[in-house]
C-alpha cells in the first residue's frame, strides 16, 4: 500500500512583499498628496469668501488631514495581500530538534 504524500507548496514570486524602498516611496507619495490637499483646504478656508458651512468643511479638512496622513504613512505594507501558501503540518511522530536529548 502506497502512502500518498501531500505535494509541497510552491512559492511564487508574486507572493513576495515589495521592497522596502518601494514601500517607503509609496507611503511618501501618499503623505505628500494628503498634505497637499490639506494645504489647499487651508488656503480655501482663509482666502476664498464662501458661506460658513463650506468654510467649516475646509477647516475640518485642514485640521484632520495631518492625522490621517501620518497614520497612513506609518502603515507599512498594508496593501500587500497575505501569502497564499499553507504552513506544512508537523510530523507528530518525530521529536522536535529543540526537545531532543544530547545522547539521542
Amino acid at each position: 500500500m502506497k502512502r500518498w504524500r501531500k505535494k509541497p507548496d510552491v512559492h511564487q514570486v508574486t507572493d513576495a512583499r515589495p521592497s522596502l524602498s518601494a514601500d517607503i516611496q509609496r507611503r511618501e507619495v501618499s503623505y505628500l498628496i494628503k498634505m497637499g490637499i490639506r494645504t489647499i483646504c487651508l488656503i480655501l478656508a482663509v482666502v476664498v469668501p464662501v458661506p460658513w458651512p463650506y468654510r467649516l468643511l475646509f477647516i475640518a479638512g485642514a485640521v484632520f488631514l495631518p492625522y490621517i496622513a501620518v497614520i497612513g504613512a506609518n502603515e507599512r505594507g498594508m496593501d500587500v495581500p497575505p501569502p497564499t501558501f499553507q504552513t506544512p503540518e508537523a510530523n507528530q511522530s518525530e521529536i522536535p530538534r529543540h526537545r531532543r536529548e544530547i545522547g539521542s
